[in-house]
């Protein structure tokens, strides 16, 4: 039974699960949840495994009116807590803050088609289900019997600088390039989605402009391209590439990363 309408989208909001992983070698990007912590915890509220395919709002998030009653959780940058939504209520998920992205989980998971192993939406290939579009109808899934009401998360990662991973082709940058990475601030520009995120700021210092042959890339690679403003690889980043990666942001700051939106500032940590 199709358990949930869409009335309005939201600007970009996708089904996501934990992604595609392993699949890099036939040029398809991992995908998945960008913020997989609050992915988890909204999961966990509801009684789904981890993973459980729910929808990833960004910025603004839908107004969804569900047929059924159903136990729903909201997460993100400041943590989870879960909910009833009774059969004929609408929930207006509203604007993501703090944060760029918030998720919706319902017990049971969302029921989706799956592609290659997972339900994530692909901006880059285009692979998996579209993002949602007003007026959209979609099942619900057999809520868990641990499925419980008004438990919450909240949010334990630490704000902070981003810890990068210097390598493979940090010696691309100079030695000023790399006092620069370090100590400046770096603002999250309008160019910020899921492929990656433009960061504004002094342009790093180079020991030579050309580029490479293309090489392989991987989440939360930082690309310095000639410009000299790096680019932060997010879920959907393309599986090569010819821009110099000169660090690599650790797996654990990847949900913060995901989380940024235009006009945030970032640092980076050794």
């Amino acid at each position: 039974m199709n358990a949930v309408e869409v009335l309005a989208a939201g600007p970009l909001t996708t089904f996501q699960d934990l992604g595609r992983p392993g699949l890099a070698h036939l040029g398809v990007p991992p995908s998945g949840a960008v913020d997989a912590r609050a992915l988890a915890d909204g999961n966990r509220l509801v009684g789904n495994p981890a993973g459980a395919t729910a929808l990833e709002a960004t910025l603004v998030g839908p107004r969804l009116r569900f047929r059924r009653d159903a136990l729903v959780a909201l997460a993100g940058a400041e943590g989870a807590r879960s909910f009833l939504v009774r059969a004929g209520e609408v929930l207006d998920v509203g604007a993501c803050r703090p944060g760029a992205r918030v998720y919706v989980c319902v017990a049971g998971g969302f029921v989706v088609q799956p592609v290659l192993g997972s339900t994530s939406t692909d901006l880059l290939t285009g692979l998996g289900p579209p993002p949602l579009r007003d007026g959209d109808v979609f099942a619900i899934g057999p809520a868990p019997a641990a499925a419980s009401v008004q438990r919450a998360f909240t949010a334990t990662a630490p704000a902070g600088p981003l810890r990068l991973l210097l390598g493979p082709r940090d010696d691309r940058l100079t030695q000023a390039g790399l006092e620069t990475l370090f100590t400046s601030p770096w603002r999250v520009s309008t160019a910020a989605d899921r492929v990656g995120v433009r960061l504004d700021g002094p342009r790093l210092e180079t020991t030579r402009s050309d580029e490479l042959p293309s090489e392989g890339l991987v989440t939360g690679a930082l690309q310095v391209p000639p410009s000299g403003r790096p680019i932060l690889l997010l879920n959907d980043h393309p599986t090569t590439g010819g821009y110099p990666v000169v660090g690599v942001v650790h797996s654990d700051d990847l949900p913060l990363a995901g989380q940024l939106r235009p006009g945030d500032v970032v640092s980076f940590r050794r």
